[in-house]
C-alpha cells in the first residue's frame, strides 16, 4: 500500500451527521440567484458510428479469441448489440443539472455511479476503489498508439490526423490492423480501443480520438493505490449486466415529448430504486478534503455526490454536502489544469466510505425543506405536460 493512503469505513448514521453539519456550515454549492444556462447552449446529436465491421469481426472470431477478449476487457462487446433510444436520449440531456452533476427529473436525482459502471463493463482491469486519472504528462499521442498496436513509429505517425482541435485515427486503419496483425493480443488489444472510441466515447466519426488512447493506455496502471477490498459483488461470477439489457425487448417508439412528460412528472413514490445486479457493501462517498468524489475524465474533470442519490444503493437518504461541487468542472485545454489534476489525484489516496445498508424512511423532512432550494430550469415551458401514468407509455404493445 502505498505512503500517505488513509481507507476509512464509516458508520451510515455518522456520514449523515457530518453531511447535514457540512452543508449547513458551509452553505449550498449554488450562488444565490443561480440560474442555469444549459438550455440556451445545448445541441443534442444522436449521430453513431456505423458498428457494423466491428460487430462483424466480433461474430468471425472463435472461442478462443473471444475468450482471450473477456478476460483481457469484460463485457464490452455486448455494447455493440445495444440500441440507444435517441428520443430518450435527447430527453434526459434536457434533465442534466450541471450544479450538481446529476440528474433531476422532478424531486428525484440520479446520478451514473462508479460502482454500477465497475459492474456494468466487468472488466478484469477495473479494479475495486481505482479510478480513471489523467496523468499530469501526457505521452504523445504517437507513442501511445505504438504501445498499443505494435507498429512502428512511421507506420502510426502516417495514420494520425487532425479532426478539430485534437488529433485521432481513423477506424478503416485500426480495422485493417485487427485483421491482419500477426499477434492475437494486438488484435484484441486494438478491437477493444476500438469499442471504446467509437461506442463509449465517440468524438469525430470514424475515428478515435487521442484521449481515448490515454484512457486506453491507463488500464494497465493504477492510478490510485489499490485496496484489497471489494466495495460491491453481483450474484453470481458468470453474471453479466449488459448481456441480460441485450437480451430484453424494450419499446422504441416513445416519442421525445412523451419520455419529457414521464421523466418530468416522476415522484419519490414513484420510483423503485434498485440495480438487482448491483449489491453494494460500502459506498465510497467522499475523496481527501473534498466533500464528495472528484473524477477526471478523458477531456476534463467533474464531481459527483453520491450521498445526493443514497436511493440508488437502498440506503437512507439525507442532505448531501455539496459546496464547491459547482465550480469543480474544468476542461485540460484551460491554462492551470495540471495543478487542479495533482489535486484530484492526491485526494483518490485518501478515500473514505459508508456501510451501505437499508434503515428508516427513504428520505427525511430536513432533506425535503432542502430539495425546495433547488434549481433545475433546463425543461422549456412548452415541453411540460400534464400528468399521465407512466405505465401507460412503457407497457409493453402485447401486453393488456
Amino acid at each position: 500500500m502505498e505512503k500517505g493512503f488513509l481507507d476509512r469505513v464509516e458508520d451510515n448514521a455518522a456520514v449523515g451527521v457530518w453531511s447535514e453539519k457540512t452543508q449547513r456550515e458551509k452553505g449550498d454549492s449554488l450562488a444565490e440567484g443561480y440560474e442555469s444556462e444549459l438550455w440556451d447552449f445545448t445541441r443534442i446529436n444522436v449521430t453513431q458510428n456505423d458498428l457494423r465491421e466491428l460487430k462483424e469481426i466480433w461474430n468471425s472470431w472463435n472461442d478462443e479469441i473471444k475468450q482471450l477478449f473477456y478476460c483481457n476487457y469484460g463485457d464490452l462487446p455486448y455494447l455493440l448489440d445495444i440500441k440507444v433510444d435517441k428520443y430518450l436520449f435527447r430527453a434526459l440531456a434536457q434533465f442534466w443539472n450541471p450544479a450538481y452533476s446529476c440528474f433531476t427529473f422532478g424531486g428525484v436525482d440520479l446520478v451514473p455511479t462508479v460502482e454500477e459502471y465497475m459492474a456494468l463493463l466487468n472488466c478484469p482491469k477495473i479494479q475495486a476503489d481505482r479510478a480513471y486519472s489523467r496523468p499530469v504528462n501526457v505521452p504523445p499521442f504517437l507513442k501511445k498508439l505504438m504501445s498499443v498496436t505494435g507498429m512502428s513509429e512511421q507506420w502510426v505517425a502516417a495514420r494520425i490526423k487532425q479532426k478539430g482541435d485534437s488529433k485521432c485515427i481513423p477506424w478503416g486503419n485500426l480495422r485493417d490492423l485487427i485483421l491482419a496483425h500477426p499477434d492475437l493480443k494486438k488484435r484484441v488489444d486494438v478491437f477493444a480501443l476500438s469499442i471504446y472510441g467509437l461506442v463509449v466515447f465517440p468524438k469525430a466519426l470514424g475515428h478515435v480520438d487521442e484521449a481515448v488512447s490515454d484512457l486506453f493506455d491507463r488500464l494497465d496502471k493504477g492510478t490510485t493505490p489499490k485496496v484489497e477490498k471489494v466495495s460491491y459483488r453481483v450474484f453470481t461470477r458468470g453474471y453479466s449486466p449488459l448481456r441480460e439489457l441485450v437480451a430484453t425487448s424494450r419499446r422504441d417508439d416513445i416519442s421525445k415529448e412523451k419520455w419529457i412528460t414521464i421523466l418530468q412528472n416522476l415522484q419519490v413514490e414513484n420510483v423503485e430504486w434498485r440495480a438487482p445486479w448491483l449489491i453494494p457493501g460500502e459506498i465510497l462517498y467522499r475523496c481527501g478534503n473534498f466533500d464528495w468524489v472528484p473524477l477526471t475524465g478523458i477531456w476534463g474533470a467533474s464531481g459527483y455526490t453520491p450521498l445526493l442519490v443514497l436511493r440508488q444503493y437502498r440506503s437512507r437518504q439525507f442532505i448531501p454536502a455539496t459546496q464547491g461541487l459547482a465550480q469543480c468542472e474544468f476542461s485540460y485545454k484551460y491554462d492551470g489544469y495540471k495543478k487542479k489534476v495533482r489535486e484530484i489525484s492526491d485526494a483518490w489516496n485518501q478515500t473514505r466510505r459508508m456501510k451501505g445498508f437499508t434503515a428508516g424512511p427513504m428520505i427525511t423532512p430536513e432533506y425535503e425543506g432542502w430539495w425546495g432550494k433547488r434549481v433545475n430550469d433546463n425543461i422549456p415551458k412548452s415541453d411540460q405536460g400534464s400528468t399521465q401514468p407512466i405505465e401507460e407509455y412503457l407497457r409493453e404493445p402485447h401486453l393488456s
